[in-house]
């Protein structure tokens, strides 16, 4: 192991001069990789993800909370928007995570949607190593820096809206027209169908997606058609 490899990462990356770097260690650490390394790995970066979530919500909401005075219901797609999966994904890729994951050799030849789940998990659990290590504010400073400087981008994208109600934006923005959504097939048995959705503009079809419900259906092919409009 690498120690000075991860004591550089912390302190040219992160700011940070950790006390214990074996947090740091295992906030990268994949459960996969420990499977294969049982004899010399003894824990991976789940609990400490578990706690960074944590801090990554009330810090989020504290910073919604203070400089905006919008309903709750605003607040909370708000933070839905700075928390998701993609955003902290993109932010963990920024902060140069990725060649500090420890993964097993299965993992390092995932999806792409796959590493972009590891990497947000990486970001929480980094968040969480910061906590237990460096203290609230020093967590907070990073989270400030690296996630919600992004807000603004954010609302100026009307990425946070849900796809449906994005899109009826867009559209309507756009081309003066209100989106219609249109059952183009159903497959399968009734218990497990599948419904091929398509969302029409002006009589354009848009967008297509698939999903179990006509509404899942309906949000596939809504993200489809953001994707088109180049807002997704």
């Amino acid at each position: 192991m690498d120690y000075n490899l991860y004591h550089t990462f912390a302190r040219e990356k992160l700011g940070i001069e950790y006390n214990d770097i074996e947090l740091l260690v295992t906030a990268f650490t994949h459960r996969s990789y420990l499977n294969e390394h049982r004899k010399t790995v003894k824990e991976h970066n789940e609990r400490l993800e578990f706690l960074g979530d944590a801090v990554l919500e009330l810090v989020t909401t504290e910073y919604l909370y203070t400089n905006f005075s919008d309903p709750e219901g605003i607040l909370t797609n708000w933070r839905s928007a700075l928390v998701r999966t993609e955003s902290i994904g993109a932010a963990a890729a920024r902060a140069g995570f990725e060649p500090m994951l420890r993964l097993s050799r299965g993992e390092k030849r995932g999806t792409e949607r796959a590493r972009e789940q590891i990497l947000a998990n990486s970001f929480e659990a980094v968040i969480g190593s910061m906590y237990i290590d460096q203290g609230y504010e020093v967590a907070k400073k990073f989270i400030t820096e690296n996630l919600l400087d992004t807000f603004a981008q954010i609302l100026e994208s009307g990425s946070w809206m849900d796809p449906k109600s994005h899109l009826q934006e867009v559209a309507q923005s756009q081309e003066g027209s209100t989106p219609v959504y249109k059952v183009l097939e159903e497959t399968g048995p009734d218990h497990d169908k599948v419904f091929k959705v398509g969302v029409f503009v002006g009589n354009q079809l848009k967008g297509v997606g698939s999903g179990p419900s006509k509404q899942s259906g309906q949000q596939k092919a809504a993200e489809a058609a953001l994707r088109q409009y180049g807002k997704a």
